[in-house]
């Protein structure tokens, strides 16, 4: 693994903490507009159902077990039966919706490691939704994690109903699956359950890189882990209609090339893809959840702690972790037992069923908007060839058919979100009076539905 040198890592740790101290704008410009919503999202977000989720969190905690190492062949214990299981209702669910959501295993022969102690078949759950568009190669990728553990990593016996720790974000993903194959996408949309991430993410690592080996375009990926409960420390710690998002900035663990070097050198090491992504998430799913607010994470993860989508990031693709806001430790990792009168273990009666559900209607705002966007505008680029206190902005138009335009994007250097925006039809754009060296600038495609790509930096040229 490759680090950063000791300056472009103190770069990094200055932005991050000068980043987490400003505080967020609240322009409303961050918003869409009413017209901007798509009725089928809303019709989509109508459909996900807190029973649904609440019947297959239980479901998944009844298998008493899913560790990676545990009972493969029994059909009603350990993480054989729980995989077979969300294989067959995520079938159920593409023939309910005309067969197009095409569910498959995804197994490979995993060698031992420090927390393998043998080799064990590793198997994912994936189905697929083939995107509408021939042309667009996109794939926006969302997962949850459906092994689990107890107290100790390699107790592949024990109780471990894992209900938070992922049965919610297993859940999520399902139920995203269910409601959307009976839509339609430009772009192609993975639904993945993970097996291994309790033993080093290792199933969403192995999917990870041969998706690389094969140049897929993931354009965007989402994880879900521990998105169960909005309260904390018994009560103490409550935010019901908050969620937190990680979203990394500065690839820590990538040799600086010529291109990251340029985000860093212009003041641009809060708009790398991840965070670009992350701020598209947020604006999205807030439009059309007013009454959620997605809490940006300037980091990978939590100390001392991982999640499925870091061997993306390790590889270059975008990719942000959904988790609740507060943690409640005795609910995770946990040995069932009672001591002192509290109660331990990562039960199923410790969800919070209706914040599952908000926190699904986050994702599957953000996931469909981002599936039905235009491409991305490509090569953006600043005129910076004189002094002058206008902004020159120029870029290749979007491949994609059903562009209508572009938004451009600025905000102060210290906002963590875009506090104005223009549109254009035009793949060129002067902010007059709006000075590069005072803003942050960006562009994005339009559709004629109003979905909105992630948005571009603008590195400097010269005429």
């Amino acid at each position: 693994m490759k680090a950063l040198t000791s300056t472009l890592l103190f770069i990094f740790v200055a932005t991050l903490i000068h980043a987490c101290s400003s505080p967020p704008a609240n322009d409303e410009n961050n918003r869409l507009t009413l017209d901007d919503l798509d009725p089928e999202i809303s019709e989509m977000l109508g459909q996900i159902s807190a029973d649904t989720l609440e019947k297959n969190i239980y479901r998944l905690a009844d298998f008493g077990t899913r560790h990676t190492l545990s009972e493969t062949e029994d059909d009603q214990f350990g993480i054989g039966a729980a995989r077979r299981w969300i294989k067959a209702e995520m079938e159920r669910y593409s023939s309910e919706t005309g067969g197009r959501l095409e569910v498959e295993f995804h197994s490979y022969m995993q060698e031992a490691t420090n927390r393998i102690p043998e080799e064990v078949e590793i198997v994912n759950v994936i189905g697929t939704l083939p995107g509408s568009d021939p042309d667009d190669d996109r794939i926006f990728v969302v997962s949850g994690h459906y092994d689990s553990r107890a107290t100790g990593v390699m107790d592949a016996e024990s109780e471990a109903p894992g209900a938070n720790d992922d049965a919610s974000g297993t859940a999520a993903v399902m139920e995203m699956a269910r409601v959307m194959s009976a839509y339609q996408f430009p772009a192609t949309i993975v639904f993945m359950a993970v097996a291994g991430e309790e033993q080093g993410l290792l199933g969403a690592r192995r999917w990870a890189e041969e998706a690389h080996e094969q140049g897929l375009n993931i354009a965007g990926m989402i994880t879900n882990d521990i998105i169960g409960n909005h309260a904390a420390e018994d009560g103490a710690l409550t935010d019901p209609n908050r969620v937190r998002l990680f979203a990394q900035g500065i690839p820590v663990t990538q040799e600086p090339d010529r291109e990251l070097l340029r985000y860093i050198q212009t003041g641009g090491e809060n708009d790398l893809p991840t965070r670009q992504l992350a701020r598209t998430i947020k604006e999205v799913s807030e439009s059309y959840l007013p009454d959620m607010e997605v809490w940006m994470i300037y980091r990978a993860d939590r100390y001392l702690r991982g999640g499925d989508h870091m061997p993306f990031l390790d590889l270059g693709y975008p990719a942000v972790r959904f988790s609740e806001p507060h943690e409640e430790f005795k609910h995770q990792h946990q040995d069932i037992r009672e001591e002192d009168g509290v109660q331990y273990g990562d039960l199923p009666e410790f969800v919070d069923y209706p914040y599952v559900a908000r926190v699904t209607h986050v994702n599957l705002a953000a996931l469909a908007n981002l599936a039905r966007a235009p491409q991305e505008p490509r090569d953006v680029g600043m005129n910076i060839s004189r002094l002058e206190n206008d902004t020159r902005l120029r870029w290749e138009a979007s491949p994609s058919a059903h562009v209508a335009g572009y938004e451009v994007l600025w905000r102060e250097t210290t906002s963590p979100v875009w506090q104005h925006k223009d549109f254009t039809t035009d793949t060129s754009y002067t902010a007059e009076l709006l000075s590069k060296d005072n803003y942050l600038f960006g562009v994005r495609a339009v559709s004629e539905g109003g979905h909105v790509s992630s948005t571009v930096y603008p590195f400097p040229f010269r005429e």
